[in-house]
């Protein structure tokens, strides 16, 4: 998925994924120069950061 899929599949704007990219608080990988990141690895993501709140 690329920045504007995961904008959509995360609900937020492709510049606020950018800006948890760049901060490593969200798990990611360069593909082409452009930020990828699979939907498993996010939704794992997204079910750590709910436990942990």
């Amino acid at each position: 998925m690329g920045a504007n899929a995961i904008a959509k599949f995360l609900g937020v704007t492709s510049r606020q994924v950018y800006r948890l990219t760049y901060g490593d608080l969200m798990p990611h990988f360069k593909l082409g120069g452009s930020v990828a990141a699979r939907r498993s690895s996010l939704t794992k993501w997204m079910a750590e950061q709910e436990a942990a709140s």
